[in-house]
């Protein structure tokens, strides 16, 4: 469920009309509802309200320091994958008692900063970050909190690019080797083990994948207890998907189900990663038709592109587009493509598509996770404002960027000329 909604043939997120935003900032634009970002985290966070546990924000998903502060403020904490999204926890004032820093390629440099600020634990995913980890901890004087990623070898039965969980995987260390790193680490002495960590996907629609990776790692924490070493803290990663063209993913309150019937008994603390199921759906892009002309296809031509959404040029991801006025109107089949000099360069193909005209505004549905935080300045284009609406009033928490901003830090040297 999301707050996008027409009133009186016109799309309005909460109370507040599209087109108004767009008038006041300007397309293309990325536009988040404060009501259903909150209504999304309650939904999942309560679903495991009578057991120990810490939902943890995907910082990757959607990454701006706002919507960071929005669940931090909701008692939610944050699973990074960058000392760049550290930062951006930190800034927007995340407890870094509920940070989890997760990624296979952590930097000395990154894993110095999340040790100095005490993050919760570090997600070790290779035998070699171990012996960085270490190194670095020996060096501040301080017990590095790790859990270790553990690839169960389940398939998620998601879109390979996302499919996180099986050996031929880059992610973590194989469950058959698992114990042995355990042991080594437990005999280092700037090394605190407190967790074990798997993720096996994202965009899951079956709740599966899920107990058959939990019931591995549930069998492998038996043979770490045997061998003395006492668990705290199980990370079960994120991956639940969410509705972009009729999917039936499983409710939080199912998902929540299935894991606490296959966890009756134990005693950790559960850490939770959830990032498209909370902001996929609280966000959509809203651009505006430049152009449409039509040969062997019809095309309608956006001011919006590749390099503001990626998602349907590298996965070719559906999302529906749907116009912001006057909805019910004759439609056409048509590709709805951007201005970037790339064929690939398609918001939707071949779709069914409401008959539009120059200047009419369309809304790029179910956005709000992997919209932003994958865009880039390709083709030169400076990256798209972030607004954010709260009931009746919308407030911007990223600028557009500028011409200026894409050559900063650019040089051109003397030898060159002036």
């Amino acid at each position: 469920m999301h707050d996008f909604q027409y009133k009186n043939d016109t799309l309005f997120c909460e109370d507040v009309a599209v087109p108004a935003v767009a008038e006041a900032v300007g397309t293309p634009f990325y536009l988040y509802s404060t009501a259903t970002l909150t209504r999304h985290f309650a939904a999942f966070d309560q679903a495991f309200a009578e057991i120990p546990h810490l939902t943890c924000f995907a910082a990757k998903s959607c990454a701006n320091i706002a919507i960071l502060r929005l669940f931090a403020g909701l008692g939610g904490g944050v699973d990074i994958v960058s000392g760049g999204e550290l930062f951006r926890a930190r800034t927007a004032g995340v407890d870094p008692h509920k940070i989890v820093y997760s990624g296979v390629g952590k930097t000395a440099a990154e894993i110095r900063a999340a040790l100095e600020a005490g993050i919760l634990m570090l997600n070790v995913e290779s035998e070699q970050e171990l012996v960085q980890i270490q190194a670095v901890a020996a060096g501040l004087g301080l017990k590095a909190p790790v859990s270790f990623r553990v690839n169960p070898d389940v398939d998620p039965k998601t879109h390979a690019y996302i499919s996180t969980g099986l050996a031929k995987n880059k992610f973590g260390i194989p469950i058959t080797d698992a114990l042995r790193v355990y042991l080594a680490a437990s005999k280092l002495p700037n090394i605190t083990i407190k967790g074990v960590s798997c993720h096996i996907g994202s965009q899951l629609t079956l709740v599966s994948p899920f107990v058959e990776s939990l019931a591995k790692v549930k069998r492998f924490i038996g043979q770490l207890a045997e061998q003395g070493i006492t668990i705290t803290h199980l990370d079960l990663g994120g991956g639940l998907g969410i509705r972009y063209n009729g999917e039936e993913p499983p409710e939080p309150a199912e998902y929540a189900r299935a894991i606490k019937q296959e966890l009756a008994g134990f005693a950790c603390t559960l850490v939770l990663e959830p990032g498209r199921v909370l902001v996929g759906n609280a966000g959509v892009l809203v651009t505006k038709v430049l152009y449409t002309k039509e040969g062997l296809k019809k095309f309608i031509i956006v001011d919006a592109g590749m390099n503001d959404l990626a998602r349907p040029s590298l996965y070719d991801a559906f999302h529906q587009i749907r116009a912001v006025e006057r909805p019910g109107r004759e439609q056409a089949v048509a590709d709805v493509v951007g201005p970037i000099c790339e064929t690939g360069d398609f918001l939707a193909r071949d779709r069914a598509m409401p008959k539009v005209a120059s200047g009419e505004l369309l809304a790029v549905m179910s956005a709000g996770a992997y919209g932003f935080s994958m865009s880039s300045n390709y083709n030169s284009r400076p990256r798209v404002a972030e607004i954010l609406v709260h009931g009746d009033g919308f407030h911007l928490i990223r600028a557009r960027e500028t011409y200026e901003t894409l050559i900063q830090g650019e040089s051109i040297p003397e030898f060159l000329g002036r």
